[in-house]
């Protein structure tokens, strides 16, 4: 479990050492309609469940929103800046609220138990993928980040560019430059909710603080020169398109947001526009070829940078629209990025395999550090930079405490981001591929040729695991945070999906005072899911082609699933995993399938030894677990005997050159 709250570890790991005054008993209401509501030790914790689905009363397969109001009970002000954690616990048949121990609840949820986990955890966040083809992977992560588990995957029109999230977290909001809109994605839901038609090929977005403005830069085409698309996301339709003359190479807000730069590399210029309006407020002739922008809010000042000259303009003053500094580093920079606190900006050297560092308050380049195969992406944690490289795998990081200093080197260390380049991927998007996971000092690192997801906890030598990305390249990746988040007025909130019915008992815990209690939540079975639970679903794996393999060639399985009874084939499944296997515990290979446009599916497998295979399958999505689906065999055959002896194996039985 994640601790939104560093200093509360502590009491979380001595919560078995609680006397049983400090405790509170029992779950209480089951109707949810109306708030339950429970006091100790001065502090008063109403919850409010709301369903976001068709049904009034909470049900299965269907989103809720979960509310906490916690407030002083002797005078009724909303308690601030507190760490709640909730569960959600399914009670077993027959068991009564009296018999159920709230405490051992607790720290077995907080302990992260794998053999009694929650049927529903309300302190965790998810993982997306930005693929490279028109999906979004929704992975939620399971215990120790050794294994993962696809919560939902987001189907565009077409590949997606760019993406931002809402401030609340409860939209996604999707660049897809080859379809000339912008996708509205509910994250309570996971579904495509709205398409916002704009001019030709939208890519970069910008979305203002409060939410309300999200701002597509917009490539043009022959007739339609490129601009900018200004998207009112409360009516979900475009407000203003104001034309530029090309395609901005970067935006960034300013001061407040009510500023927006964008740089123009073909005409040497920074427009300025006033999102108020919206309109050109200005141009600023910056000469060269302008091309990332950052912003410093300790500086107040914008920073363009043109790589081909090696020079970086600073701007801002009152207005905003002044050219206040040059700082003159070494051709090739490319983009820039400004650290937490805004007083240090990294700018990448690519061409040069360098990083420069500079500080805002001077306007000065302070350091300079050389680096390898071509640094281009950077982010950061609370207390570290993460240097990406587009020709290796290896990640950089930088103590944010012991740079800045004027003449010293760049202290770095660094890890593996995977096995392959980050610059291995067939559609690069300008959307970060490292970010920060939420309420941990770690990272999530995409690795697209590895189509995986690196875990790398500060302090280690390497990640600590990986999330699977399904055979799909990440090319960026994000974490929506849906532990409780505080609202206004005290109330802590997170949606989740409820998954199975029946009675519950939501553990409540706050560490300060530590409290807990547990709840009574009555959770409606669907009658379609119901029915669809009535009918088991089963199927035949069928071998297409080839019927037979050579050891050591490379070969694509085709095969056919076919549901059991019926004979009709189950296509177009996105998340069939293919096991193959050669005798227990000799050899054997996962795989994921790739769907064809006729309903059948491709695999790649090369037999190493000769032998007889059998062929697994199962799908998530389509609730096919391995043991629903029959399985196939294929044989694999020796290649021409060689003249050259051969030894066997006695222990393994497998025979090998010597």
């Amino acid at each position: 479990m994640r601790l939104r709250n560093p200093e509360i570890g502590h009491g979380y790991v001595v919560l078995a050492a609680w006397t049983a005054a400090a405790l509170l008993a029992g779950a209480v209401l089951a109707d949810v309609r109306e708030p339950q509501r429970f006091e100790h030790e001065g502090i008063a914790v109403a919850l409010e469940l709301e369903t976001l689905g068709p049904s009034a009363q909470p049900r299965e397969g269907e989103p809720a929103r979960f509310s906490f109001h916690i407030t002083d009970t002797a005078t009724g002000t909303p308690l601030s800046g507190v760490f709640p954690a909730a569960w959600m616990d399914l009670r077993p048949p027959g068991e009564a609220a009296g018999d159920i121990d709230c405490q051992q609840k607790v720290e077995a949820f907080v302990g992260g138990g794998l053999l009694n986990p929650p049927e529903l955890d309300l302190n965790v966040y998810y993982v997306l993928a930005l693929n490279q083809d028109n999906t979004i992977s929704v992975v939620d992560p399971l215990f120790g980040f050794g294994t993962t588990k696809l919560l939902d995957m987001v189907f565009l029109d077409a590949p997606g560019e760019d993406w931002v999230l809402s401030p609340n977290g409860d939209r996604l909001f999707v660049s897809v430059p080859s379809a000339d809109h912008v996708a509205v994605v509910d994250t309570d839901t996971w579904n495509l909710t709205g398409q916002i038609e704009t001019p030709p090929g939208p890519r970069r977005l910008r979305l203002s603080e409060d939410g309300s403005q999200l701002w597509a830069s917009l490539a043009g085409d022959g007739e339609e020169p490129g601009g900018l698309a200004v998207i009112d996301t409360r009516r979900g339709e475009m407000a203003a398109h104001l034309s530029l003359g090309e395609l901005p190479a970067d935006l960034v807000f300013g001061a407040a947001d009510h500023r927006l730069y964008a740089s123009l590399r073909g005409q040497g210029q920074v427009a300025v526009i006033d999102t108020g309006e919206p309109t050109v407020a200005a141009r600023l002739d910056v000469g060269g070829s302008p091309s990332a922008l950052g912003f410093s809010e300790l500086a107040e000042t914008v920073y363009a940078v043109d790589g081909a000259r090696g020079r970086i303009t600073a701007i801002g003053g009152e207005s905003g629209r002044e050219i206040v500094a040059t700082i003159e580093a070494e051709k090739g920079l490319g983009e820039i990025f400004v650290a937490p606190g805004g007083r240090l900006a990294f700018v990448v050297n690519g061409p040069n395999d360098l990083l420069h560092i500079m500080d805002t308050a001077s306007n000065r380049v302070v350091q300079t550090g050389p680096v390898e195969d071509h640094p281009d992406q950077v982010a950061f944690s609370d207390h570290l930079a993460y240097l990406r490289h587009r020709g290796s795998e290896i990640v950089l990081m930088i103590p944010l405490l012991q740079v800045g200093r004027e003449g010293e080197p760049i202290p770095m260390v660094d890890f593996p981001g995977g096995h392959t380049p980050f610059g291995e991927v067939s559609r690069p998007s300008p959307a970060a591929g490292i970010v920060q996971a939420p309420g941990a000092t770690a990272v999530l690192v995409a690795n697209p040729a590895d189509r995986a997801i690196y875990y790398y906890k500060e302090g280690m030598a390497a990640p600590m695991g990986h999330f699977q990305n399904y055979g799909r390249e990440p090319r960026a990746v994000l974490a929506l945070d849906r532990s409780l988040e505080e609202g206004l007025d005290g109330i802590y909130q997170t949606s989740a999906m409820l998954r199975r019915p029946g009675t519950y008992d939501l553990a409540f815990f706050l560490d300060a005072p530590r409290t807990f209690h547990c709840f009574e939540v009555e959770v409606l079975p669907s009658p379609e899911l119901e029915a669809e639970r009535a009918r088991i679903r089963r199927a035949e794996l069928e071998l297409v082609a080839p019927r037979r393999l050579e050891v050591g060639d490379p070969a694509v399985l085709r095969l056919r699933l076919l549901e059991t009874g019926s004979g009709q084939p189950i296509g177009g499944l996105e998340d069939l995993r293919i096991t193959t296997f050669r005798g227990p515990g000799l050899e054997q290979h996962r795989r994921w399938a790739r769907p064809r446009p006729d309903g059948s599916y491709e695999v790649d497998l090369q037999a190493s030894a000769a032998g007889l295979y059998r062929v697994l399958a199962q799908s998530a999505s389509a609730r096919l677990p391995v043991d629903r689906v029959t399985s196939a065999s294929i044989w694999a055959e020796s290649a021409p005997e060689s003249t050259s002896p051969t030894r066997s194996s006695a222990t393994s039985g497998v025979t090998t050159e010597p």
